[in-house]
C-alpha cells in the first residue's frame, strides 16, 4: 500500500510495542541519506535487550543464529531478526515478495533477498522494551521460525557461491 501511495521510504514496525516509534525519523534518514538502501533498528547494539527484558533463551537463539546468518551470508549484522527496518522504495520494488513464505520467517527471507542483491544495509540502536502485554512468538512458532532461519541462510549462502539460481529462500 505504501507503494501504491507513492513513498520512498517505507517503515516495517512490528505491532508487538517492543520497539521504540520516536526513531522511525532516525530510521528512514539512514535511507534518505542515501548511504543506505535499507536500515534495520537493532535490539543487540548498545547492549538493550537483555535490559529491555529480552528473555535470555530468546537473547541467547537470536546471537546463535545471527552468527550462523552472518558466517553463510558473508555479512556483519548485529541482528536479522528486529522487527524494525526501513526500506528504499527501489529495494521494495525489487525484492521478489511473491517467492517467500506467509509466516514469520518472511521477514528473514526479505532480508536475504535484500543481501543477495547487493543492497547496502545500515543498522542504529534501537531500545526495546518486553513486558506482559508485549505479544510475542510462542514456543513451537519460535522453532519453526529458527529452522526456517536456518534453510534460508543455507540457501542464501548457496545463492553466493554460484549453487542455487533462485532467490526463493
Amino acid at each position: 500500500m505504501a507503494l501504491e501511495r507513492g513513498a520512498d521510504i517505507i517503515v516495517m514496525i512490528h505491532p508487538d510495542y517492543q520497539y521504540e516509534p520516536k526513531l522511525i525519523p532516525a530510521l528512514a534518514h539512514l535511507v534518505a541519506s542515501g548511504v543506505y538502501d535499507v536500515a534495520l533498528g537493532s535490539r543487540i547494539l548498545g547492549r538493550g535487550a537483555i535490559k529491555g527484558g529480552m528473555p535470555r533463551i530468546k537473547y541467547v537463539a537470536n546471537r546463535v543464529l545471527t552468527l550462523l546468518q552472518n558466517l553463510l551470508g558473508k555479512e556483519k549484522l548485529s541482528e536479522y531478526h528486529t522487527g524494525y527496518r526501513a526500506f528504499s522504495r527501489g529495494v521494495l520494488q525489487s525484492i521478489p515478495f511473491e517467492m517467500n513464505s506467509n509466516g514469520f520467517v518472511f521477514d528473514n527471507q526479505v532480508l536475504s533477498q535484500v543481501i543477495a542483491m547487493g543492497y547496502r544495509i545500515g543498522e542504529m540502536s534501537c531500545p526495546t522494551r518486553y513486558f506482559p502485554e508485549a505479544s510475542s512468538i510462542n514456543y513451537r512458532n519460535s522453532m519453526i521460525y529458527g529452522l526456517g532461519v536456518v534453510r534460508c541462510s543455507v540457501n542464501l549462502f548457496l545463492y553466493r557461491i554460484g549453487l542455487r539460481k533462485s532467490l526463493k529462500f
